[in-house]
């Protein structure tokens, strides 16, 4: 850290004045992309509006649209690089392996499980993979797993950073789709546990069928505290985070935000990030800032277009031609979404396809949260699901294995989750049970 003074003195300045300091101006960076690329995108509806007729079913397309919440997703993204950093994520995955790692196949349930719990805070599947994966592949190849079958698995479960809330795709659809992103991650909550046990419960039926895992440590009460007790800090996070959004303390943009604050806080605390961390990790994050946020800023007007020249009632209208089947019509919005996942990132997915396939949705009689679980949900198989298969190429970056390799083992999991998928679809009840609370 060459820019840092030596001394204790100079350390204590330091750490008074420049560390907020970094933070608040790294932010103000960050922030640049974002609201650039809102700008264009707003720039661009609003020329269209001079000449293109906006509605949709009678209301426009783009009412309601809360721009503030696609803060979130820097946020979140930073969130997720702040807890590799700081060593926080290793923490969680111990008190997943101290949970589960004395069940059969533990080590592998305890690496989907600290999946899930990374995708509490980071809200990204390609972090949770690279994070989960270097600390995870080496043990299970360790334990008896082949290479290809522990990247498959790993690659697998950080699926549920998309499908667990907070989640960058939810944030995503709430924008495009003018819902709420805090009610989106509440509906959201039993699928995306639903998904995480699909993976755990494959990974049992395959090691019952290849004995990959040929021991295990017994589960111990007294192991269990204390490994609770270490990762205290990092559990704290998480609760802060779905604790605030779920009681309506916090927006889910606010929720970010805190959490940002509360790792770099922790990390800095605990003596495991320093204060030239900061810059690296809002470089880091801003580069996948410049990837996700231009796409949205286009593919927002192109939607629009596409609802200006009535291309959704016309698909509704030709789809209502072919068959008058729900169970059909169904069927062949989730055969559309797993095509569409395989070859096309999330995020131009969601704001390209949902508009167009939304009023199709209503047609069958779901309502459009039932409608966002079920695209978001369907739209994860394509993490894992070759040529794109965006895990898998994470994965094979971190082991040199191949990805046609990795993609067979991952095979049994994308037919798991599929399952989840066509249960999510037909049992309402999955994503709409928050509606019996109000």
């Amino acid at each position: 850290m060459e820019f840092l003074a030596t001394g204790q003195a100079s350390a204590d300045l330091g750490w008074a004045f420049y560390g907020p300091l970094a933070l608040l101006v790294g932010l103000i960076v960050l922030g640049i992309p974002i609201w650039v690329a809102i700008g264009l995108g707003t720039l661009g509806m609003l020329t269209m509006t001079e000449t293109l007729p906006l509605s949709v079913f009678g209301e426009s397309l783009f009412e309601g649209i809360n721009a503030f919440a696609l803060i979130a997703v820097p946020l979140f993204i930073l969130t997720g690089d702040a807890l590799v950093r700081s060593g926080l994520s290793g923490k969680l995955l111990d008190v997943a392996e101290a949970s589960v790692g004395g069940m059969r196949t533990g080590l592998g349930s305890s690496t989907t499980l600290g999946c899930g719990f990374f995708a509490c805070i980071s809200g990204s599947d390609a972090a949770g993979a690279a994070a989960v994966g270097r600390m995870t592949i080496h043990r299970l190849v360790e334990r008896g797993y082949p290479l290809p079958a522990a990247c498959a698995l790993v690659a697998s479960g950080a699926c549920t950073g998309i499908l667990i809330p907070p989640s960058i795709a939810y944030i995503v659809m709430g924008l495009v789709l003018g819902m709420s992103v805090s009610t989106l991650f509440l509906a959201a909550a039993i699928p995306g546990v639903m998904v995480m046990l699909a993976v755990m419960t494959t990974n049992v039926v395959l090691n019952r069928l290849y004995g990959f895992e040929g021991e295990r440590a017994p589960f111990s009460w007294s192991r269990w505290a204390a490994t609770v007790w270490d990762a205290r800090w990092a559990l704290f996070v998480p609760v802060v985070i779905l604790g605030g959004i779920y009681s309506g303390i916090f927006t889910p943009t606010e929720a970010a935000s805190v959490a940002v604050v509360v790792v770099v806080l922790i990390g800095l605390h605990q003596g495991r990030l320093t204060l030239g961390d900061i810059p690296r990790m809002l470089e880091s994050s801003a580069r996948v800032c410049g990837v996700i946020v231009p796409i949205i800023a286009v593919s927002l007007p192109l939607a629009q277009t596409l609802a200006s020249l009535d291309i959704p009632q016309t698909m509704v209208t030709g789809v209502g031609e072919l068959t008058d089947s729900p169970v059909l019509i169904i069927l062949l919005m989730i055969g559309i979404l797993i095509l569409a996942g395989c070859v096309m990132e999330t995020t131009p997915n969601i704001v390209i396809l949902s508009p167009l396939l939304l009023p199709l949705a209503l047609e069958v009689g779901m309502n459009q949260f039932h409608f966002a679980i079920l695209m978001v949900t369907t739209l994860g198989l394509g993490f894992i699901t070759p040529p794109l298969g965006l895990n898998l190429f994470v994965v094979s970056g971190l082991t040199r294995c191949s990805v046609l390799a990795i993609a067979r083992y991952a095979f049994p999991f994308v037919l798991g989750m599929l399952l989840v998928v066509l249960l999510i679809a037909f049992v309402p009840w999955l994503s709409t049970w928050w509606l019996k609370l109000n």
